[in-house]
């Protein structure tokens, strides 16, 4: 197969070293929006998100995350649908620690043997033996942290999972579990109309801890007519999202950004962003826009 830019165009975002060991293609996919309204129930169209999954894989993608409480499970089975048996270079990151009981609904569950339960039921619903980066959805605050990242911890040493990682905490909640085990990714909520966790952004940084910004191509009113966002994107002749993107590939080398979608022909877009060169004069000036 080619491996030219414009035919892999993830291969244009550069890498990242998860853990230090474990390298992925900066521009990875979420493959949140492959389920029901709601984040519940099977796709709309289950031929085009088996498409999706593995158009993400011709483009160059190596990161492709999810979570248990997608569907629920069902994210996870798509996935084994589409791409199993995966290939040595291929990354998926799940998540676990959230209950879904009804479409929308959302509700932490840290108890150790709950996590130990759906580590067990991600490993058979993706067909793996060990998952290369485990992920604990939410902090749940009626467990004490310790034992929520010590569960991971422990069946991470029993060889069922290769790294730990964290998603919206802050950075003290990111210290506090670093004390119980490595933690080597964070995902927050962040793009360029958002940069609320850019506090925990320049602590994963200083310490090489991947950051996963979720919600990564909002762009609100920067990409309005003759905004910041929509001026910058015509002179690219790209859209505002690629130049959303592009800025975020910018911010930081330990960025991996997730975008996702369910129509293979906006993955293509999204990829293509990898493309997409800012000026040190457009990076700044999409920077002080909000």
């Amino acid at each position: 197969m080619s491996t030219q830019p414009t035919e892999r165009p993830a291969v244009a975002s550069g890498t990242f070293d998860l853990g230090g060991d474990l390298t992925v293609n900066r521009l990875g996919y979420g493959a949140m929006q492959l389920t029901g309204p709601g984040v519940w129930g099977e796709p709309r169209d289950l031929d085009e998100a088996v498409r999706v999954l593995r158009r993400a894989v011709e483009l160059g993608v190596t990161f492709i995350d999810t979570a248990d409480a997608y569907g629920p499970f069902v994210n996870e089975q798509l996935i084994r649908k589409a791409l199993h048996p995966y290939t040595d270079d291929l990354v998926i990151a799940t998540k676990g620690g959230l209950l879904r009981p009804g479409p929308g609904d959302w509700r932490p569950n840290g108890r150790p043997e709950h996590l130990r339960e759906r580590v067990e039921l991600s490993l058979r619903h993706l067909g793996l033996e060990r998952i290369d980066l485990y992920q604990l959805h939410r902090i749940d605050p009626k467990v004490p942290l310790a034992d929520q990242i010590g569960e991971l911890a422990a069946l991470q040493q029993e060889g069922k999972l290769r790294h730990i990682g964290v998603s919206e905490v802050t950075v003290q909640e990111l210290k506090e579990a670093r004390t119980h085990a490595e933690i080597v990714s964070v995902q927050n909520l962040y793009n360029l109309a958002n940069r609320s966790a850019e506090d925990v952004l320049d602590y994963a940084e200083s310490e090489n801890i991947a950051f996963i910004p979720w919600f990564p191509i909002a762009t609100g009113e920067l990409a309005r007519p003759g905004g910041p966002l929509d001026a910058v994107a015509k002179q690219h002749g790209a859209s505002p999202s690629q130049l959303a993107l592009a800025w975020l590939l910018r911010r930081s080398p330990v960025m991996l950004p997730i975008p996702g979608t369910s129509r293979v022909a906006h993955l293509e877009e999204n990829t293509a962003a990898a493309l997409l060169d800012l000026t040190d004069d457009e990076f700044r000036s999409l920077t002080e826009a909000v």
